[in-house]
């Protein structure tokens, strides 16, 4: 799995999210068989975006749903992957919401290592009024 999402992410394959799209559907089915909650997709700042081309937690995002909302946006810093474990959890939230949602809300992104993305995250939309916030992940690191 690590060759695979090097590739994706940072190889620029986005096509490999074809692998998990089947997969990705029949656990969101399993987790919310009622499928009301808003989905959104972890941002990469624009410099980020500008580097691989796409946004991995949108393609996966994407998976289970034609209209997921771009809802926070994300202040350009390290990358996370090259941060340790003690860094990633003093780090200051980068996120900002965009367009708040009053309505629960699931969380994608394509790595689950500390956590601290989708706490972050999360942090900001309910602060912003979001009543609750779940979150999908592809894999655990």
């Amino acid at each position: 799995m690590k060759e695979v999402m090097a590739k994706w992410k940072y190889r620029g394959d986005y096509r490999l999210v074809d692998l998990f799209d089947s997969q990705l559907q029949k656990k969101y089915r399993e987790c919310w068989p009622r499928g009301q909650a808003v989905i959104v997709p972890i941002p990469l700042s624009e410099e980020r975006f500008a580097e691989r081309g796409f946004n991995q937690a949108e393609a996966l995002a994407r998976c289970v749903t034609n209209k997921p909302i771009q809802a926070l946006s994300r202040i350009h810093s390290e990358k996370q992957s090259k941060k340790s474990r003690k860094d990633r959890m003093m780090a200051s939230n980068p996120f900002r919401v965009e367009i708040p949602i009053n309505k629960p809300v699931i969380l994608v992104d394509d790595i689950y290592t500390t956590g601290r993305t989708l706490e972050f995250a999360a942090q900001v939309l309910v602060e912003a009024g979001t009543p609750s916030v779940e979150s999908f992940t592809l894999v655990r690191g």
